[in-house]
């Protein structure tokens, strides 16, 4: 079974690799749409600007790649900016079009003097969907967030989990087979590499 880490320039390919690849699983960088879809899970990771990362996205037509993959039910999971991308616009400077897999919009933080921007550091998750094969045999725990912006999911059921900052804060989102963390599950520690794995194991049962 093939994991594919859809390389379209901007993204921590390498630390999200080294993490499937210690759990057992191979993994396969690439920008081809082949083996994308030939793969039996996609991770969709990124750090940067959104606008820059649509961009890129639509030059390499992975972005039909990505709706695609969506259709086909093939477990898909974004990572921080990843997730993001797979929301319908973001503010993030100006307005841009996300690939709108899941309803919803990026927001940034208000500016207030009870948190600080960016949201960085280790917060506890709140499961609000217990039974998501996501969570099997899970303990909720803390992840490590680094991020100026956070989703507001259109629809409350498309709400995975949560992180207190002040006010609930999007950590994960899932419609379906798509899932998006964000945060970097890879550098989360324990429950990170927990939630990692169960992704995987929803790409292997899918298979």
């Amino acid at each position: 079974m093939t994991i594919a880490i859809v390389d379209y320039g901007m993204g921590n390919l390498h630390s999200v690799s080294k993490a499937i690849e210690r759990l057992g699983y191979e993994a396969q960088v690439t920008g081809k749409r082949e083996e994308i879809m030939e793969a039996s899970g996609v991770v969709l990771p990124g750090v940067g600007a959104f606008g820059d990362a649509m961009q890129h996205l639509r030059e390499t037509e992975l972005d039909k790649v990505m709706r695609e993959v969506q259709e086909k039910e093939v477990p898909l999971l974004g990572i921080c900016l990843g997730m993001q991308l797979l929301f319908s616009s973001s503010e993030e400077h100006g307005r841009h079009e996300g690939l709108n897999i899941i309803p919803g919009r990026v927001v940034r933080f208000e500016d207030r003097s009870s948190y600080k921007v960016p949201h960085m550091g280790w917060n506890e998750l709140q499961f609000i969907q217990q039974d998501n094969p996501l969570f099997q045999d899970l303990t909720e725990g803390h992840v490590y967030f680094v991020h100026s912006y956070h989703v507001e999911p259109e629809d409350n059921a498309d709400l995975l989990a949560v992180t207190d900052y002040g006010f609930p804060v999007t950590a994960i989102a899932g419609r379906g087979s798509v899932y998006g963390m964000q945060f970097h599950p890879e550098k989360s520690g324990e429950l990170g590499m927990q939630l990692l794995k169960n992704f995987l194991k929803l790409a292997e049962s899918s298979n």
